[in-house]
């Protein structure tokens, strides 16, 4: 992984703090707003604010990566929210800059983890969709409701054990899976109530939508706000399988009978499914049983609209700053004095093996002028002469970078190239 690749990585995922807050925040805002509305319009608010967490970054990543770094007009709002812990204390952004691969290699192993997890779901799933096929008159009753959903693929219906919830798996071949217990020990109308839940999956392919779900929180599982509204994304999806339920049953009291036996089962919670006790089961049952206007609740709001007044107070902040100082700001990279930098001496192995290659080291450049680290950013292939280019960067002296007008540590890049000229033996 090369340094600018770790470099774009880290500052994406450091920023995507903020972003995120952001997005939270504003999402909360809306939905609490929307508390009353078809849990539908609420669903595709918590999609889409899911989905802006996923390419804001994306989009940030990728201008950092093709060169537009800081200056590019799309990152003018993140520098601007940056500016002011910068001018403050111009310390900060060098800190995390050497703490930049330490940052990138945690988020690296933990979304690897989260992915074998993802892994070992999907097995599961493959594995579960070979279940034993239930009995031909339910099935026949799978096939006719699908019919009067409107679903035109084939929906099989398997008998699984050791499972406490029917389960919708499958985009393209969906498949229900349903307890054992159930099947043999729910009454048929209940269990009947149930099926109609996980149809409602099947017609709205809420089982991709979930996998996606299950991406977004691979990639930045650091990030609360992610979780809510992934959180927020199930709940709704819940209520509206419960409604698409109710409306093709006709009796929304026989599906909250159907959800309140299952309150007493231990709960299936398998994170890739999308099974009928997802959510909050006593809220959906009294959503169905008596469905009330519900007040805005202000202590849960408060949160939320304390993080806004945070983004939008350090924003203002940053504008304020940026605007009074806005030439003192501009970052000023260190220059190199080539008067102090002796030619590199040629490790006699390596020039008697004729070794060449080009070095490039990327080192921090203190505020004092010196060289305060550095390290091997591309390789020329041969250790001696890579350790020989970093024992020749130190001994040079920089004008250092300023900021502000102060000079502050920075990182650069150089390149080594050793190369022999004919003759040369």
């Amino acid at each position: 992984m090369t340094a600018a690749l770790i470099d774009g990585i880290g500052w994406t995922l450091l920023h995507f703090t903020w972003q995120g807050l952001l997005i939270g925040c504003t999402s909360a805002a809306v939905l609490a707003l929307m508390r009353n509305t078809r849990p539908e319009y609420r669903y595709n608010v918590a999609c889409a604010a899911l989905l802006a967490c996923v390419l804001w970054p994306a989009a940030e990543l990728t201008l950092r990566l093709q060169g537009g770094g800081a200056s590019a007009a799309h990152l003018g709002f993140a520098e601007r929210m940056m500016a002011g812990a910068r001018a403050d204390d111009a310390s900060l952004a060098g800190w995390l800059q050497e703490q930049l691969l330490w940052i990138v290699g945690f988020w690296s192993v933990c979304a690897a983890l989260l992915s074998l997890r993802m892994a070992a779901g999907l097995a599961w799933i493959r594995h579960a969709a070979r279940a034993p096929l239930a009995e031909p008159q339910w099935q026949a009753r799978a096939t006719r409701m699908a019919g009067a959903f409107g679903i035109t693929r084939t929906v099989r219906l398997r008998v699984l054990e050791n499972l406490d919830s029917p389960l919708t798996i499958g985009w393209l071949r969906p498949v229900v899976l349903v307890p054992a217990a159930l099947m043999s020990g729910m009454p048929p109308d209940l269990l009947e109530a149930l099926l109609a839940h996980e149809m409602g999956h099947v017609r709205r392919v809420d089982y991709l939508v979930n996998l996606g779900q299950n991406v977004a929180e691979i990639l930045l599982f650091y990030h609360p706000a992610v979780w809510w509204i992934s959180g927020r994304i199930r709940a709704e999806r819940e209520q509206i399988a419960d409604d698409l339920a109710a409306r093709h049953l006709g009796e929304p009291r026989r599906l909250a009978r159907a959800l309140s036996e299952l309150e007493r089962l231990q709960f299936s919670s398998h994170h890739l499914a999308v099974a009928a006790n997802d959510g909050d089961l006593v809220a959906r049952v009294r959503r169905l049983l008596k469905p009330d206007r519900q007040a805005l609740d202000w202590k849960a709001a408060l949160p939320a609209l304390g993080l806004a007044a945070a983004c939008l107070s350090l924003y203002a902040h940053a504008a304020d700053d940026r605007a009074s100082v806005t030439p003192a700001l501009a970052r000023v990279a260190p220059v190199v004095d080539f008067s102090s930098c002796a030619k590199p001496v040629w490790p006699a192995a390596s020039f008697k093996a004729q070794h060449t290659g080009t070095v490039t080291l990327a080192f921090k450049v203190g505020a004092n002028g010196r060289v305060a680290g550095s390290r091997i950013a591309s390789s020329s292939g041969h250790a001696l002469l890579d350790e020989a280019a970093r024992s020749g960067i130190m001994k040079c002296r920089f004008k250092p970078g300023t900021e502000n007008g102060k000079p502050v540590p920075a990182w650069m890049n150089m390149k080594y190239v050793w190369m022999l000229k004919d003759g040369d033996d």
